[in-house]
């Protein structure tokens, strides 16, 4: 297996979403345009591929100017505690901070918190609102 990471590389859009399926143990849905999301609102995306096969997807939207938010850390579940999800924020880190955006932000579950402290990710206050409730 020899991994390859890539940063602002253009997705295939069937093979982010059946990774993040298969990630969050998912059943694979439809197909989102996540290309013309990626290109529209993100100021940088990482992916890793074994072969031509996606293992490994990461995004950052952003405002446009100093803040970007983190999304979609997925690495598909046979390699996933192999330290490809570090290696492929630590990409996306490096692309972000080298565009001049100065505010990385990301939430996370508690027991992914060890994960995203080890990546760099200092602890913060935020708020949330469920708009769904």
């Amino acid at each position: 297996m020899r991994i390859r990471l890539a940063v602002r590389e253009p997705v295939d859009d069937a093979a982010v979403c059946a990774l993040h399926a298969a990630a969050f143990d998912e059943e694979p849905g439809g197909v989102t345009p996540m290309a013309a999301r990626l290109e529209r609102h993100d100021a940088s995306w990482a992916t890793a591929h074994d072969g031509d096969e996606l293992v490994g997807f990461v995004r950052a939207v952003w405002d446009g100017g100093q803040h970007a938010f983190v999304l979609d850390t997925v690495v598909a579940p046979r390699l996933q505690g192999q330290g490809l999800g570090t290696m492929l924020l630590g990409a996306l880190v490096q692309d972000c901070r080298a565009r001049g955006i100065r505010w990385l932000h990301v939430d996370f579950e508690p027991r992914l918190a060890s994960f995203y402290r080890g990546a760099g990710f200092a602890p913060t206050r935020a708020g949330l609102i469920d708009l769904t409730a």
